[in-house]
């Protein structure tokens, strides 16, 4: 009877020793902006991807940045697709380290800001004086906007009045509306939608490339789990199965490539020229 007992409660024990060691090990949370309708659902098929690669994911839904950066200081979530800005945001709050970034069906994987006038407009030629008077429009917390409007010098001594649209597509069609003077955008999106709006034209730009939508991922992240996430994106390009082929078409990828802060030089100069440090709490004044 005692070595009935004593066999119980080893079996217990184990049971318990596993099921822990397997969400602590396997379980990879993902921050997804609640405000970006469909976040998740694109993503359904990486994670039937990462699932057959040995890796649980589950996806923790974020109100905001703030609440995002949160989650990564206290371990509620692993990673995060992000933006450059944003990415570039935790990298100098010692709060997250980037991993890998898609390159698209185009062969892209960096972007850059461009500044959009109304056609027959003088050139920008980086002078903050450029934007006195006048009403600018761009996302919020983009490099490709909000970041690199603020990274001018001197842009708060002039008196511009600042508006923020929902996407940069909408930024566009603001300025051609003439409910903006200038807009600051993403020079990807200008070239797809560019041949749609012949009222308008790109007169600057920023000089240097962000990358696009990278896997950021917690510095309190376990590292073989990380590892196993980081190799199983790396090998989506070469993967022919059904489920690497669904992953390619509705994310409109060629795969992963490695990607370290290394390659945010210039995202990380064009931040902390707009003043964010580690106090900063994406939010301007």
């Amino acid at each position: 009877m005692k070595a009935l007992k004593l066999m119980y409660a080893f079996l217990l024990i184990c049971t318990i020793t596993l099921a822990n060691s397997y969400a602590a090990a396997e379980q990879f949370k993902i921050a997804i902006m609640q405000d970006e309708k469909g976040a998740a659902q694109k993503y359904t098929p990486l994670v039937t991807y990462l699932q057959n690669k040995g890796v649980e994911v589950s996806f923790v839904g974020a109100q905001n940045y703030p609440a995002a950066a949160q989650m990564f200081a206290d371990r509620k979530v692993d990673a995060m697709f992000s933006g450059s800005g944003v990415a570039g945001t935790m990298i100098i709050k010692d709060l997250a380290t980037p991993v890998v970034r898609p390159v698209s069906k185009e062969g892209h994987s960096t972007y850059w800001a461009v500044v959009l006038a109304p056609k027959g407009s003088p050139k920008f030629t980086g002078s903050a004086g450029y934007f006195k008077g006048k009403k600018v429009i761009f996302t919020a917390l983009a490099t490709s906007g909000e970041f690199y409007f603020h990274s001018i010098p001197d842009i708060k001594s002039v008196n511009a009045t600042v508006q923020t649209a929902a996407s940069h597509g909408a930024a566009i069609d603001a300025l051609s509306k003439g409910v903006a003077d200038v807009a600051i955008v993403k020079n990807r999106i200008w070239d797809k939608m560019k041949k749609d709006y012949p009222n308008l034209m790109a007169v600057g730009g920023d000089n240097g490339e962000n990358p696009d939508s990278t896997l950021i991922v917690s510095r309190k992240a376990e590292a073989g789990t990380v590892s196993k996430v980081s190799k199983a994106l790396l090998s989506l390009k070469d993967d022919m199965s059904p489920q690497a082929q669904a992953v390619r078409e509705q994310l409109n990828i060629q795969g992963y490539i490695k990607t370290t802060t290394a390659d945010f030089k210039h995202t990380l100069e064009v931040l902390k020229m707009a003043g964010v440090d580690k106090s900063f709490n994406f939010t301007f004044k």
